[in-house]
């Protein structure tokens, strides 16, 4: 699977694909990323990205010229490529949309800076916006970064063991339940006895009433939704 990054600054995400799970995942070819730079396409004689704000407003936002002469780069290159733009005035994305596009050939990310993107710009190409909480970051290059570990994750054979998806949070409308290793008793903290008695169905037991617990507590949210789709 293919992941692209439209950025200003690249060595920002660079580093985090030259370590583990997903640096082996380049290795194996199993994933690749690559990069194009808005700045590489800007006509401006100054070599500039940004401009002030039509109609008055604080601080400057990315101009059309540079970003739409970028994507139409992407386009030609990869007429699959599915575009999305990080901002926060978006849907939020999910462990669904995460599973939902790691079946993508080749997922673009359009990441903002300054006070945003002109709107122009997202209107003609995105195929989805996408959020990642309500806050505001410094630039979207995190936010894409999030999305894509998130979706890699659920690409075929980037995880050691594919079924360790299948319990994590999330699935079935609950946080994952508390894990636990040796040793079995730490400064006087000990492991729930029931995991060192090898009953599998009672243990699956009280990880479910522990998950719920843990959901119940953290997000009342998914327990009533996990509770409704119970009955």
């Amino acid at each position: 699977m293919r992941f692209s990054f439209i950025t200003l600054f690249p060595n920002l995400i660079k580093g985090y694909f030259s370590e583990s799970i997903l640096k082996r995942a380049i290795e194996d070819e199993k994933i690749s990323i690559d990069f194009y730079n808005p700045r590489n396409f800007t006509t401006d004689k100054h070599n500039r990205v940004d401009a002030p704000m039509i109609g008055g407003g604080a601080g400057m936002l990315m101009t059309p010229q540079p970003l739409m002469d970028t994507l139409a780069k992407v386009k030609k290159d990869s007429p699959k490529g599915h575009i999305i733009f990080l901002s926060p005035v978006a849907k939020t994305f999910t462990q669904n949309d995460a599973k939902r596009l790691a079946k993508k050939e080749h997922v673009v990310f359009v990441s903002g800076r300054y006070e945003g993107i002109d709107e122009r710009v997202i209107e003609v190409y995105a195929d989805e916006l996408l959020s990642i909480g309500d806050f505001i970051l410094t630039g979207g290059e995190l936010a894409s970064m999030v999305v894509c570990d998130a979706i890699s994750r659920n690409v075929d054979a980037v995880l050691g063991n594919s079924d360790s998806l299948s319990v994590e949070s999330f699935e079935e409308s609950l946080l994952e339940a508390p894990s636990f290793t040796k040793p079995i008793n730490y400064e006087e903290n000990e492991v729930v006895s029931e995991f060192l008695k090898g009953n599998h169905s009672k243990i699956t037991d009280l990880k479910r009433g522990l998950a719920l617990c843990k959901t119940k507590y953290f997000r009342p949210d998914l327990y009533k939704k996990g509770i409704t789709d119970e009955k």
